[in-house]
């Protein structure tokens, strides 16, 4: 009887050799050895602020033209001491309030019954696409002769800002809901209302979300030009009088407010998007 004498090649696993193991990092656990993206997300706001203040500092941007961060804070802590802030936030945010609730109530009753509806379509979607075109802010002097110059042509303006992008994408989203999904829903009995509770109308939210934080944007921008016409409160008439006296600081002061509130209202939408599309499975970025 002949025995072998070969030995395993050198490296190669034996019986008595450990098995390797490989560990394995899940999702979250490379999540938690990541630095947190709000930290990525204060680097490029920090950066231009420091930047900014040195250019200030070392005379470059001058006071005049525009003042300095520093600055800047300063007069928010005294027009916040003086009540001006605060006040001029809740004016605005009214007129806000009103022209987004009017705006987003007559976007989903138009876009609705023009997007499930073919007639509603002949009747709503032509007016709607020729009105949409039209500037808004052109409209400030025709809304200042039939409202004239109160609280009416602001909230008017704001909720006409609203109305046009959040109807296009809420009769986008309708327009473009799958067909084969509805032709299933019938095929498993559902009714008529039961196919635009079930099928339709979550189909079409994701585009209505993004036609609301595309709504509050132009909602603030509309606010700028309203608050022009004959305030007498709000973040816009404080910026108007600073522009009258060449106060770079309190209009800075004003914009960075602008700037919060519009921030605020995305994050909220944000938050709803969390909420109501939990359902739905989406990319979130490399």
């Amino acid at each position: 009887m002949t025995v072998s004498t070969e030995r395993a090649p050198t490296g190669a696993p034996t019986d008595r050799d450990p098995i390797p193991v490989t560990t394995v990092q899940t999702r979250t656990a490379r999540r938690e050895n990541r630095v947190p993206r709000w930290i990525f997300k204060l680097i490029s706001p920090i950066a231009l602020v420091v930047l900014w203040q040195a250019l200030s500092s070392t005379g470059v941007l001058s006071d005049d033209t525009l003042a300095s961060p520093a600055t800047v804070a300063g007069t928010a802590v005294e027009m916040w001491d003086e009540g001006r802030l605060q006040e001029a936030i809740a004016a605005s945010l009214q007129r806000v309030g009103a022209g987004l609730v009017i705006g987003v109530v007559v976007a989903i009753v138009l876009a609705t019954l023009s997007g499930l509806f073919r007639r509603g379509e002949d009747l709503i979607d032509a007016p709607m696409q020729m009105l949409r075109t039209v500037p808004v802010i052109g409209l400030i002097p025709l809304l200042i002769i039939w409202f004239g110059i109160g609280e009416q042509p602001k909230i008017v303006l704001i909720a006409l800002a609203v109305t046009f992008p959040l109807y296009m994408n809420i009769y986008g989203g309708i327009r473009n809901v799958d067909a084969g999904l509805v032709e299933a829903a019938k095929t498993l009995g559902l009714g008529w209302f039961a196919q635009v509770r079930h099928i339709i109308l979550p189909a079409a939210m994701p585009n209505a979300l993004v036609g609301l934080r595309y709504s509050l944007g132009s909602a603030w921008l509309a606010l700028v030009f309203g608050e022009t016409i004959n305030a007498t409160a709000g973040i816009g008439y404080e910026m108007n009088m600073a522009r009258e006296f060449f106060q770079t600081d309190v209009i800075v002061v004003c914009l960075v407010l602008y700037a919060l509130l519009g921030l605020v209202a995305d994050f909220i939408v944000r938050l709803l998007e969390r909420t109501l599309l939990a359902w739905r499975p989406a990319f979130s970025g490399a």
